[in-house]
């Protein structure tokens, strides 16, 4: 018996033994011999991480909830939040917009009593920017002619206050307004927004139904709000992106000195000599001054703004204001690839904007030559008639690509 037991008990410790042998092989060969699986997850800058997405709970717009348990809404809710794998680093010049212009969209909104949401609202319609569109809409509230001049602003070969950043957001509050008026939900105004408050009319008409989730719109207008949506929730809660935590930390406005003028300006350039300035730092400043003159047979009053501190750097301020014809983003099936797609442009190609004083009278082909641009160009982006020529004293636009 006790032969059998000290037997028994070797067994045992032999087995042991070659279990712990294996073990200990297995986690070297696994180790230093097997290369590891390739990882999944993407990163960026380590600053992104993707694990598992889904929609916030108890989502809303300006207070109205969101129906995100009905699986067609939450399918498009879905389809706009998460197209994409991660949203890309660049998107901190989406933040940094937002902490130069929120400071002056928010108060005009409160003032005007329509809900904050709606500064997403134009977020997703120019990026905060004064793009203007293939369609003719224009500014950081995206607004056609005919819809600025409804509300008030005035557009026309000398002055386009869509460019007016404070004006543009007064009038795009007016139209919320009056979508408001009409159909009581803010939700439907913001489709309106987008589709036109006749167009939205038509569909509740035609569909019988007074509800934005139930309707049948166009694609765009269809994913409107929920294209908003992901954009508040992405100022709002970046880390539901996998996005590192961005307080968002206002930057402090531009102080300005305010010149009223209720006459014509006859020459920009003269006004500005007047003032102490360059007319280059007013069309800076100024981007809905058109032209170098001003026909003002009416008296109306304008405020020309030229900042209180001419040496500060305000460049982001300045890419925003002055954003060329046909810039605007043409916007995706959801933000997340809308921002891949702009922050790759961004980073393939960089407009270096310099302003150059002009050192004596020329023919503007001369000067063209001089720093290497075409003459068309240097109209174009200091708004000059064919007959303007460089004038010593004079602050010119010069922009470079750099790739």
């Amino acid at each position: 018996m006790k032969l059998r037991r000290f037997l028994l008990s070797n067994n045992i410790s032999r087995t042991v033994l070659l279990f712990v042998w294996f073990t200990l092989v297995y986690i070297l060969v696994k180790s230093y011999v097997i290369p590891p699986l390739p990882n999944s997850v993407s990163y960026t800058n380590n600053n992104f991480y993707v694990f598992d997405l889904n929609i916030p709970a108890n989502l809303e717009f300006c207070g109205e909830k969101i129906p995100s348990n009905d699986f067609d809404i939450k399918k498009d809710l879905e389809k706009e939040f998460f197209n994409s794998a991660y949203w890309k680093n660049n998107s901190l010049a989406l933040f940094q917009k937002a902490q130069r212009w929120f400071p002056y969209i928010e108060p005009i909104l409160k003032q005007e009593g329509v809900p904050d949401d709606f500064k997403y609202l134009c977020v997703i319609e120019s990026h905060l920017s004064n793009a203007a569109s293939p369609a003719g809409a224009a500014g950081f509230w995206q607004l056609l002619p005919s819809s600025a001049r409804n509300y008030g602003l005035e557009v026309n070969s000398e002055v386009d206050e869509r460019y007016h950043v404070e004006k543009a957001t007064r009038a795009a509050c007016a139209h919320i307004k009056d979508a408001y008026e009409v159909f009581g939900n803010w939700t439907l105004s913001a489709a309106a927004y987008n589709r036109g408050i006749g167009g939205i009319q038509n569909a509740m008409t035609k569909q019988n139904s007074d509800n934005y989730y139930d309707l049948l719109l166009n694609k765009e207008t269809g994913s409107f709000v929920y294209r908003i949506l992901a954009y508040k929730t992405l100022f709002s809660s970046p880390g539901h992106f996998g996005i590192k935590k961005k307080k968002l930390t206002y930057f402090a406005r531009i102080p300005f000195k305010v010149y009223k003028v209720d006459s014509s300006i006859k020459s920009l350039s003269a006004f500005a000599k007047e003032i102490g300035c360059s007319a280059g730092i007013i069309r800076l400043y100024n981007p809905w001054l058109l032209k170098d003159e001003l026909n003002n047979p009416a008296k109306k009053v304008y405020e020309i703004r030229i900042p209180k501190n001419p040496d500060a750097d305000y460049t982001g301020y300045l890419k925003d204001l002055l954003a060329e014809e046909g810039q605007l983003v043409q916007y995706a099936e959801d933000p997340v690839v809308t921002l891949q797609k702009a922050d790759t442009d961004t980073m393939r190609i960089k407009k270096r904007t310099i302003s150059y004083v002009v050192k004596v009278d020329e023919p503007l082909k001369n000067l063209a030559a001089f720093l290497q641009v075409s003459e068309e160009d240097i109209r174009k982006w200091n708004k000059l008639d064919e007959e303007t020529q460089a004038v010593a004293g004079h602050t010119l636009i010069i922009q470079y690509l750099d790739k």
